[in-house]
């Protein structure tokens, strides 16, 4: 049972009603996580503008998806290994074998690996990269903006493993565990 109350769209009141209303109609769903968010509403207004606006990064959906399920793999978090897998496969139509890997920081992909090279970087030393894995990130193909893109994706996603792990979010995707 999640840790915060799950505020149901048909229950939910005033601007809460109005985002999980948006929810609603931008994803045809309304995830649990963000019927824990709009406890706050400034929470999920944050997390919608900050994954609307890396929506339309650079980066692009699937660079986007392998690095929210790196993210998910090391911090433990089921739920959203369970909605990224669910998302990289069906959405951002990721082989399932490459969303695998991306777990593991490693892509078929050249600049997806690049990405989360870095990504595993910026995780491991939470944001105390060095000069020579920002130089390796360019070498390998990413521009100044990605490589920005990829520490703004790393800390959207720590965001909500973080809260989809202290709330004890009930997970309503397809259940993916960190420990398989």
């Amino acid at each position: 049972m999640s840790r915060l109350p799950l505020i149901q769209p048909e229950t939910a009141t005033g601007e809460a009603a109005e985002l999980l209303a948006g929810v609603q109609k931008a994803l045809g769903v309304t995830p649990n996580m963000t019927k824990a968010m709009v406890n706050s509403p400034a929470v999920l207004k944050a997390y919608l503008g900050f994954s609307g606006a890396l929506g339309g990064g650079s980066l692009g959906a699937a660079i986007g998806e392998r690095i929210a399920l790196l993210t998910a793999q090391e911090n433990g978090c089921d739920y959203c290994l369970s909605a990224h897998t669910y998302i990289a496969t069906n959405i951002a139509k990721i082989d399932g074998d490459e969303a695998t890997e991306a777990r593991a920081g490693r892509s078929g992909d050249v600049k997806a690996q690049a990405a989360l090279t870095f990504a595993t970087a910026v995780l491991r030393t939470q944001g105390g990269v060095e000069d020579t894995d920002v130089k390796a990130a360019k070498e390998a193909g990413l521009t100044d903006g990605e490589v920005a893109e990829v520490i703004a994706h790393v800390a959207l996603n720590v965001f909500t493993n973080y809260l989809n792990k202290a709330a004890d979010v009930a997970i309503d995707w397809p259940v993916v565990r960190a420990d398989s």
